[in-house]
């Protein structure tokens, strides 16, 4: 008796992935007008709703080398739905570190650029020497990454970081760094003060005297990103959880 085709082995049917126009057409479909005005107001241009386009991609079934392929083809399109799709589906540790800097530099829409930090370089291999050259970089957006990665570590992995040097870089630069930049330099600041308590004292004074993101509007029931408000509501939250 002939033994049927393992669904699972390379090089079957169901191994192969959709042909990027097929993906492209689905997307298309979920495309709403009134969600990319909403979008474009943040300053992501696309109209897919984020969680039909999560739904996009557990449907697509293939081996890592397949859907990882199809990634690439969607990045190289441009469109920042695909693209948003693209880092879904890809495998991070595939990346070449000369990969994972085009791609940063390309990456101009905030939702791109959140999801390709969160979803692909802080599962590379690659995030210690990238994270040390972004955070070098003369383009704003490039060292935000940088600075991304560096409170991805004080969580993570603390002993590659000097902790109070990044306490004085980020005392002298926060007040009058670019948006983008300022923004993951106070997110390093507070993730300090929370996770590393005989530094709070001061994660909590800098935050204190310069002031940042002190006025950001935050609606009810979120945490306000000014720095010591962050490291307060957190720390309270974990000590009423023990």
């Amino acid at each position: 008796m002939a033994v049927p085709p393992d669904p699972a082995a390379p090089g079957t049917a169901d191994t192969a992935a959709p042909s990027v126009d097929s993906v492209l057409a689905e997307l298309a479909a979920l495309e709403d007008p009134g969600m990319r005005a909403a979008n474009q107001k943040r300053g992501d241009d696309h109209g897919v709703n984020l969680t039909r386009l999560r739904g996009v991609a557990r449907t697509i079934k293939a081996d890592p080398a397949a859907k990882h392929g199809l990634a690439l083809e969607l990045w190289a399109t441009e469109d920042t739905a695909a693209r948003l799709l693209a880092l879904l589906v890809c495998s991070p540790k595939r990346f070449s570190p000369a990969e994972l800097d085009t791609m940063l530099r390309q990456a101009r829409a905030p939702k791109v650029k959140d999801w390709l930090v969160n979803y692909v370089l802080k599962k590379s291999r690659h995030l210690e020497p990238l994270r040390l050259a972004w955070t070098a970089d003369p383009d704003p957006q490039v060292a935000s990454a940088g600075w991304d990665l560096i409170a991805h570590q004080v969580s993570k992995k603390p002993e590659v970081l000097d902790l109070p040097e990044l306490l004085d870089t980020i005392e002298a630069r926060l007040k009058d760094a670019p948006p983008a930049l300022q923004w993951s330099m106070n997110t390093t600041l507070a993730t300090i003060g929370i996770e590393h308590p005989d530094l709070r004292a001061r994660a909590l004074d800098i935050g204190e005297r310069l002031e940042v993101l002190k006025d950001y509007p935050t609606p009810p029931n979120c945490t306000s990103p000014f720095a010591p408000a962050w490291i307060s509501e957190i720390v309270r939250r974990r000590e009423q959880a023990r």
